[in-house]
């Protein structure tokens, strides 16, 4: 049998740290890392990137990467703004593209990258790596396409994070400036809310759904008003409702960047996740606590496997979506950015 050769990806902007889950992820299913090149070079994640990975070429001009012949897939974890021409680009130039999420920041965005899926046969896909690379969150949808909860007619779905002042990676430098313009970022629904947005759908079995409510504020941040430090969304679609929040408060007392939460509930039953951490009880991250007709139970998600990276290999192989379906990444952020464009607006937030 004739071993096939590897996937060639190249990473195309480094400005956020989800990049080192993106590349190791990727290179853990067999892919093969053979370029990078990022707009600000200098930066602290770019540089911790060329030290993690110094056998890699890293090129001078993004631009030219994504387009470049002998790469199959494009990473992108470039500053939100850019995630969208980028993929459009590299779309455009016969690539398959995975961008860190938001995937894009507005819906003409949206729309350019669909277009171009749908005239080139190429994938675009985001990152939601709460669902992606949270061990106890894949094991739950195991839970829930088995019948131990019954039918799934709510999601809660909690996102807090910390926006800390010693930088993504503790180097002391702090957030990048366009952390604090939403322009840039996207907006605190469409960079965080996109996550809990994915997993409604996934939990919840359905194809689409429509935004009933969404606000976001600046409420601790009043220097900084591009900001937002809270969103919330309410969600419906035929068969189900979903509850979001997503905020910057976490205090520094929580020894980990955000307490996130995940509960599912069903006609039998419910299933609670805390991602992260189990405040005051087991270490680690990945508690997944069940409740259903028989009693209450722990799952230990140790030994569950990511499909992710080693399925989106394969779609790239064999021109499928099974990493993610297409319709199900536009969807998700379709709702991302019609709650994040559509929000109400409270506090300092501009």
């Amino acid at each position: 049998m004739t071993t096939p050769q590897p996937v060639r990806f190249a990473a195309v902007g480094l400005d956020h740290a989800h990049i080192f889950g993106q590349i190791a992820g990727l290179i853990r299913a067999g892919a093969e890392f053979v370029a990078m090149a990022t707009d600000d070079p200098d930066a602290a994640i770019a540089t911790k990137v060329r030290e993690v990975h110094p056998d890699v070429e890293v090129a001078d001009d993004p631009d030219e990467l994504a387009v470049r012949d002998g790469i199959d897939l494009v990473v992108t974890a470039a500053v939100p703004d850019r995630r969208g021409p980028i993929a459009v680009a590299a779309l455009r130039a016969g690539k398959d593209v995975v961008a860190d999420k938001p995937g894009c920041v507005s819906l003409d965005q949206l729309a350019e990258i669909e277009k171009a899926v749908a005239e080139t046969g190429r994938f675009w896909s985001v990152t939601f790596s709460e669902r992606f690379e949270v061990k106890c969150v894949i094991k739950a949808g195991e839970l829930v396409r088995e019948g131990r909860i019954g039918t799934v007619v709510q999601t809660l779905g909690l996102g807090p994070h910390r926006v800390g002042d010693r930088g993504h990676l503790g180097d002391g430098k702090g957030r990048p400036d366009w952390f604090f313009d939403n322009q840039r970022y996207g907006g605190i629904i469409a960079d965080i809310a996109s996550h809990q947005i994915d997993q409604f759908l996934w939990f919840t079995g359905s194809e689409t759904a429509e935004v009933v409510a969404s606000t976001v504020g600046n409420f601790a941040n009043p220097d900084t008003p591009g900001l937002q430090d809270f969103g919330e969304v309410l969600l419906r679609s035929e068969n189900a409702q979903g509850y979001v929040r997503v905020d910057w408060y976490t205090p520094a007392g929580l020894p980990t960047w955000g307490d996130g939460r995940l509960m599912v509930l069903g006609t039998q039953g419910y299933i609670e996740m805390r991602k992260y951490i189990d405040l005051e009880g087991r270490e680690g991250g990945n508690h997944l606590f069940l409740v259903d007709q028989e009693g209450t139970h722990y799952i230990d998600c140790s030994d569950v496997v990511l499909p992710y990276y080693p399925a989106l290999v394969q779609d790239v192989r064999e021109r499928t979506t099974t990493a993610a379906p297409q319709q199900h990444t536009f969807e998700t952020m379709r709702l991302a950015l019609t709650a994040q464009q559509n929000a109400t607006v409270r506090g300092a937030a501009r």
